[in-house]
């Protein structure tokens, strides 16, 4: 079958110039740059920045014109920055902005949850999950390392051409990922949406951060890509702990319609046989699944 046709030309990247219209980005493509030719959507900051924001500005004032009594206050402020530190780190948080942790309500209805594996494509293990995947007719999302994806690009074309979706987990998967501002979120994601989105021919729809940790600035850099963040509903530590009995009784306990579930097919611990433990779990749980009438499907 033949190969997706690339829209991208091979190598392109993403322009890390921004113009910054008040709290709106827009990437500006170059002659070396790529335009996905997707809408833009305008970034708002969710409710409790512009209060953290607002109670910053105006509790810094008052704490500076009045310093004498304005211990309580300045608490306060010092506690509202631990509380936007604590959100970064807090992966399902919903604090910083839009972030996916369950289905639709319209998903829920019909017993779907989604399926979606992390830190691919690996040349070892993607081909035995993908053959599992097709053995249970199931699909499912891949959230690529896009510097994997370069290496391998006939396994992201394999992918696609058996019916599961791409998405974005940055470029390097670096794990400073979450200290990163405006400029370094911008190479760094739309450098992997220009790459795989060049190897499939489809732009990615949703991003995963590097094991979920963000700060306030990468909402506005995804708004600009169009893109949605997704964390999930539970996952399984399949790429810490080995044991793929557990690791499946961590995914299917209180398991129910319209939660999204987080494996790993790449960077996946190893059972005691020296195995990627995924591909022992994944048919133990498809078989639960299964058994509780749920539908796996992609984002």
């Amino acid at each position: 079958m033949e190969a997706p046709k690339n829209r991208l030309a091979s190598g392109a990247c993403i322009s890390p110039q921004i113009k910054k219209c008040g709290l709106i980005l827009t990437l500006c493509p170059d002659s070396t740059s790529i335009n996905p030719m997707r809408p833009v959507r305008h970034w708002l900051p969710s409710p409790f920045l512009r209060y953290s924001a607002a109670f910053q500005v105006i509790g810094g004032s008052a704490a500076l014109l009045a310093p004498e009594g304005s211990t309580l206050l300045i608490e306060a402020l010092a506690a509202n920055h631990a509380l936007v530190f604590g959100a970064s780190f807090w992966p399902t948080s919903p604090l910083l902005g839009p972030n996916l942790t369950r289905l639709p309500a319209e998903r829920v209805e019909r017993n779907e949850i989604a399926l979606t594996f992390d830190d691919g494509p690996d040349i070892e293990t993607t081909p035995r999950v993908l053959d599992l995947l097709d053995r249970y007719r199931v699909k499912a999302s891949f959230f690529c390392i896009a510097a994997r994806a370069e290496r391998h690009p006939e396994l992201v074309r394999e992918i696609v051409l058996r019916g599961h979706r791409i998405e974005n987990h940055t470029y390097r998967h670096a794990h400073t990922f979450a200290l990163s501002g405006l400029h370094g979120f911008t190479k760094e994601i739309g450098r992997a949406q220009a790459v795989l989105t060049a190897l499939t021919g489809v732009s990615p729809r949703y991003f995963r951060a590097p094991v979920g940790m963000r700060n306030p600035w990468l909402q506005p850099v995804l708004s600009s890509l169009d893109l949605t963040l997704v964390s999930w509903t539970r996952r399984g530590y399949d790429a810490v702990f080995g044991d793929p009995e557990k690791i499946v009784r961590r995914l299917s306990k209180n398991l129910r319609g319209g939660d999204i579930l987080l494996l790993h097919d790449g960077s996946s611990a190893r059972d005691r046989n020296g195995r990627p433990a995924v591909l022992e779990a994944l048919p133990k749980l498809l078989d639960e699944v299964a058994r509780r009438s749920l539908i796996p499907v992609p984002l």
